[in-house]
């Protein structure tokens, strides 16, 4: 693939002749491409799985943006990743047997902010997009093009002690989705800025309950 990208693939472990659906995993801040994967390990067996690495070194990893303020998103370097992570995206699945109808998006912190705006400006041709401890700036809701989402399922977790994004930018988040006709999903947590087990087997169900059903974990 031509991508600026530096990511790992992971192929189904089960080939059938039909494609299969695609999982995209975007990282936290300072983590790296290969961090959660261990929240899909059910999926492994039928899906293709892509971790992205964040262009942005920043130790002891990587980042997919900078700042301007604490959490708040440096508007131009954000602006170019979404638009080369949604190029990444087309590409995957040109290159690979991936089934249209079943792409998703997982995303934490940092990453979750990115996958919230894809569901955004990609609407419908996400399925299923898992967002945990994030939220969605203000310019991408006021500026970015929105595509109908009437068929995109959105996941939204976050901890009820969350001091690096309070938990009311989850909420906020929600009420923009919903009312722009996505199906959204908001689940509370007694957590911080993190996933508990609880918050992994909910993700796990709601991406189980969108893959065709030999997918289902």
């Amino acid at each position: 693939m031509n991508t600026p990208y530096n990511y790992v693939y992971r192929a189904p472990k089960q080939v059938v002749e039909a494609k299969q659906p695609a999982i995209f995993l975007l990282h936290g801040l300072g983590s790296n491409e290969e961090d959660l994967f261990q929240l899909v390990d059910s999926f492994q067996t039928n899906c293709h799985i892509f971790g992205l690495q964040g262009p942005i070194s920043h130790r002891p990893g990587y980042a997919f943006y900078t700042f301007v303020e604490e959490g708040k998103p440096n508007q131009e370097v954000f602006d170019q990743v979404v638009q080369v992570t949604r190029g990444f995206i087309a590409e995957a699945m040109m290159h690979y047997e991936i089934d249209p109808a079943h792409i998703y998006v997982v995303g934490f912190n940092q990453g979750a902010v990115v996958a919230q705006s894809l569901a955004l400006v990609m609407g419908n041709m996400v399925r299923g997009t898992a967002v945990l401890s994030g939220y969605l700036p203000e310019f991408v809701k006021l500026e970015y093009v929105k595509f109908p989402m009437d068929h995109s399922h959105i996941f939204i977790s976050h901890g009820e002690y969350d001091y690096d994004y309070p938990v009311s930018w989850g909420q906020d988040s929600a009420a923009f989705f919903e009312e722009h006709g996505a199906n959204v999903t908001f689940k509370l947590y007694p957590d911080g800025h993190g996933v508990t087990p609880q918050n992994l087997q909910d993700l796990v169900s709601f991406l189980a309950g969108l893959m065709p059903a030999t997918n289902q974990a």
